[in-house]
């Protein structure tokens, strides 16, 4: 593989050109689903349809969670780019918050597709905690679920080094500063795989319960359809996280048939495997929703900020029908 002293000319432009060329491909992209994200929260909080639908309220917090691992990822690129050193006082919350919500991902997929078990088959006895108004408490499990392995992980780091002065120590924030060992990767990777792994049973058995309730139903055929729908969709929205496992497969790709720098394949590998589908996996579920897709176009359009009192009985039939 090439190294920068290979490169004709000034091997210094050439990073300089470089890293500009990758923070302007990422920023725009990170901005525009910035502004998308705000457009689907505004209309959540400017519609109580919306905030007394279980459905809705799990996919704002969906949408809160994703932004807060791509503003974190991003904060790291952007350090590491500029080859910013942070002192690890700061650099640790920062890793903690981008390992917590990474984790959070696929809980949030999994309960998003038990709900529209539960909504499918206990529609008139729907349990007390999947209520609209009760719905917290499953999401603080999840926070507190996905925090567990963060705790544990960075406490270690800081037994480990306590003799280090955390607040002059400067470093320059990325993942190896804390994952120091194989053992350590090793342990993390089974950690991600398991949390994966049970999400993928949920949805598999949630699909397949209600692809057997379409079959025995002769009513209402419509809904249980769109549950089924629902779930393959985030099965989809799983196999797009998973693609963030898949960057030594592609590294090992282009190590042998590209001569890449180590620098260009891991920037290859973050965009395209950790930002591009973290990026699809909201929007492609929001703007599928018919009742959201509406609402979205009427509020980039300035068309009308608020629905008609004919359109609210409407809306509300919609989701109440979802």
């Amino acid at each position: 593989m090439h190294n920068l002293t290979e490169f004709p000319g000034n091997a210094t432009t050439y990073n300089s050109l470089s890293v500009i060329i990758k923070v302007c491909v990422v920023i725009p992209v990170f901005c525009i689903f910035l502004y998308c994200i705000a457009v689907m929260l505004h209309i959540f909080a400017s519609h109580r349809q919306y905030l007394d639908s279980t459905r809705y309220i799990l996919f704002a917090y969906m949408l809160t969670n994703d932004t807060l691992q791509l503003l974190s990822s991003v904060l790291l690129f952007l350090f590491v780019m500029g080859q910013v050193k942070l002192s690890i006082a700061y650099c640790v919350p920062l890793l903690f918050l981008c390992t917590a919500t990474f984790q959070n991902t696929p809980l949030i997929l999994a309960t998003m597709c038990l709900e529209r078990y539960v909504a499918i088959f206990y529609p008139l006895q729907c349990p007390a905690a999947w209520r609209s108004d009760r719905i917290w408490v499953i999401i603080l499990s999840l926070w507190l679920i996905s925090c567990i392995y963060p705790v544990v992980k960075y406490s270690i780091v800081a037994r480990d080094s306590a003799a280090v002065d955390i607040l002059s120590t400067a470093v320059l924030c990325k993942s190896n500063i804390v994952t120091t060992s194989p053992v350590q990767a090793l342990f993390q990777l089974g950690i991600y795989i398991l949390f994966f792994a049970v999400v993928a049973v949920v949805i598999l058995f949630t699909y397949v319960r209600i692809l057997l309730e379409t079959r025995k139903l002769r009513q209402d055929k419509v809904s249980v359809s769109k549950a089924m729908h629902t779930v393959l969709l985030h099965g989809f929205q799983l196999l797009l996280c998973i693609l963030a496992f898949t960057h030594p497969i592609t590294e090992t790709l282009l190590v042998l048939h590209a001569n890449w720098l180590p620098e260009d394949i891991a920037f290859f590998n973050f965009f395209c495997f950790i930002l591009t589908p973290r990026f699809l996996s909201p929007l492609i579920y929001g703007f599928r929703d018919q009742n959201l897709r509406g609402s979205i176009r009427k509020t980039i359009l300035c068309c009308s900020n608020k629905v008609k009192p004919g359109e609210r009985g409407k809306l509300q039939d919609n989701l109440s029908a979802s």
